[in-house]
């Protein structure tokens, strides 16, 4: 099991991503916010083959397609984060953070 947890920036919504999986390949997604698109985007959302979604392109899996009909932000970190969620859920990456740092 997984757990990412994302602050986005400036919108102030947190999101907390738990993935899990029995088979290291299917994989069970839980996503908790107060963002509106985010939730209805995680309506959509509940499993997922994981080696399809880390092997895919960048913006070709089914995370990438929910959040194209959902995100109203390019730049939100949220799908990305997911799909870090699910690549530990299969085993296919270590739990390590990822940082941006902005500076203007």
């Amino acid at each position: 099991m997984a757990t990412v947890k994302v602050c986005a920036g400036v919108c102030g919504f947190i999101t907390t991503i738990n993935t899990e999986s029995e088979d290291m390949q299917e994989v069970a997604v839980n996503i908790e916010t107060d963002c509106s698109y985010i939730k209805a985007m995680a309506s959509e959302l509940n499993k997922v083959d994981g080696y399809q979604e880390c092997f895919a392109q960048i913006g070709v899996g089914e995370v990438y397609k929910l959040a194209r009909k959902y995100c109203k932000h390019a730049a939100c970190p949220v799908p990305s984060a997911i799909i870090k969620g699910i690549e530990i859920a299969c085993g296919l990456a270590l739990p390590r953070d990822v940082e941006f740092k902005i500076s203007g």
